[in-house]
C-alpha cells in the first residue's frame, strides 16, 4: 500500500506551483475508509498565503467529509527532483494532530517507491498541542 501512496504523491509534483522556491512537494493521504486524497504545494508571492502539499491533501479530504486518517506519503525536491526524504513542516504536523492519533498515524517520507522511511506522527511531533490540550479546566 505504501508504494501506491508514494506513486500518487510523486504524480502530484507535476501540479506543484512553486515559482519562488522551486521546491516542489507532492502528498497522498490515506483515509481510514480507503480513499486517497492528493495535494501539491501552492506558493504565493506574499509567501504567507502559500499552502503545503500535506495541508492541501488534508483540507481536500476534510472538505469531502473524511475525518479519520491512516497515513500520508510525502515527496519533494528542488526542480521536482527527489534527492532526499521530505518530511512535513511544523504547520503541517500541527494540522495532522487535529485529525490523527499520533501513535497510529504514519508519515511516509520517500525518495522513490521502494526507498522510504516511515515515522509516526508522535515521533515527529512530540509534546504536541492537540485538541485534548483544550480540555475543560479543573475547578
Amino acid at each position: 500500500m505504501w508504494e501506491e501512496l508514494i506513486q500518487k504523491a510523486m504524480e502530484q509534483l507535476e501540479y506543484s506551483y512553486a515559482p519562488y522556491s522551486d521546491f516542489k512537494v507532492g502528498a497522498a493521504l490515506l483515509a481510514a475508509d480507503g480513499r486517497i486524497f492528493t495535494g501539491c504545494n501552492v506558493e504565493n508571492a506574499a509567501y504567507t498565503p502559500s499552502n503545503c502539499a500535506e495541508r492541501t491533501a488534508f483540507f481536500k479530504a476534510v472538505s469531502e467529509g473524511a475525518r479519520d486518517f491512516k497515513a500520508i506519503a510525502v515527496v519533494g525536491g528542488r526542480h521536482g527532483i527527489i534527492r532526499d526524504y521530505c518530511t512535513p513542516c511544523g504547520v503541517c504536523r500541527q494540522v495532522m494532530i487535529e485529525f490523527c492519533v499520533p501513535e497510529d498515524f504514519q508519515i511516509i517520507a520517500a525518495k522513490n517507491r521502494t526507498d522510504y522511511k516511515v515515522y509516526t506522527l508522535a515521533e515527529l511531533l512530540p509534546g504536541a498541542f492537540s485538541p485534548e490540550s483544550l480540555g475543560e479546566a479543573e475547578e
